[in-house]
């Protein structure tokens, strides 16, 4: 594995503002949008108000006043550890905070710019669970159009099942904004080349499930909306295939959005564990009222 990128774990020192769940993974995939100090505070406190955040996948992240404001704020609001590389650069990055204290910070198998691909390893209710988030870069100035964003996809792409096979039995949650659709999305968007379906289409080649499309298989969804107000479906969250029957839960949800916290409208999952730690395989747990 290639070093990791430096890290920024804090403990909190008080008690979390809600206690996570120890019947299943609930993760909530927030995108930050380069806030300001106050506002990052702001979405700090919405976020720890949240049940389903367990852990807190956030995307671009500012690497500034911003981004450090928002860390702070979440160790303040009761996540035990957070997971912020800090870029060599001036760069967005992508922040991994959990409400508990039993993480493993894991290398980065995304071997470029892998501030924006935290990983960890998560224990929750016994049982291990394996993180990655991701922020995709857009698609750049027009004198550098496209080219870190082809270049980051390429590297997600050949890291996937290295990952795989590095956690072999737990489940694998990727999460982040991706910056592509999916094929078939409506409304459709030209703008898309076939190198960025092929980026969306190589999750499932690597044996990830889409867990929005597993749950809604017809339903038309958007997480972000551009200013003649058509959606794109840009965020998104994956799960190894073999443990897809676990999902018990995948929504997007426009309130944070709408409120002016962020540009993005927040996704949320919860993973069934079993009762008691077992080999995997194990059915399902049953979802919890």
């Amino acid at each position: 594995m290639n070093p990791a990128p430096a890290q920024l774990s804090l403990l909190a020192t008080g008690e979390p503002a809600r206690q996570p769940a120890t019947d299943a993974v609930r993760l909530l995939l927030f995108n930050a949008q380069h806030a300001s100090p106050d506002r990052s505070r702001r979405q700090a406190h919405w976020i720890a108000g949240q049940d389903g955040a367990d852990i807190a996948v956030l995307t671009e992240v500012s690497c500034a006043q911003g981004g450090d404001a928002l860390v702070a704020a979440l160790t303040e609001r009761g996540y035990a550890t957070v997971i912020a590389p800090r870029p060599s650069a001036p760069d967005y990055r992508t922040v991994i905070a959990c409400r508990t204290s039993t993480v493993q910070t894991v290398p980065s198998l995304v071997t470029l710019t892998p501030h924006r691909a935290p990983a960890a390893r998560v224990t929750v209710g016994g049982h291990d669970t394996a993180v990655l988030g991701l922020y995709v870069p857009s698609r750049g100035p027009k004198d550098q159009r496209n080219v870190a964003k082809r270049a980051f996809q390429e590297s997600v792409t050949e890291s996937m099942p290295r990952l795989l096979a590095a956690f072999p039995d737990m489940p694998v949650i990727i999460a982040g904004d991706l910056n592509v659709i999916e094929r078939g999305h409506q409304p459709p968007h030209k703008v898309f080349g076939n190198w960025e379906y092929t980026f969306y289409d190589s999750f499932q080649t690597a044996g990830l499930t889409d867990t929005f499309r597993h749950l809604h298989p017809d339903e038309v969804a958007h997480s972000w909306f551009g200013r003649s107000g058509n959606g794109f479906r840009f965020d998104h969250i994956f799960v190894s295939t073999p443990h897809a029957e676990r999902v018990l839960a995948c929504d997007y949800h426009q309130k944070a959005r709408q409120a002016g916290l962020t540009d993005h409208a927040v996704m949320t999952l919860r993973l069934g564990l079993p009762s008691t730690p077992s080999e995997p395989g194990e059915a399902p747990a049953t979802e919890a009222g």
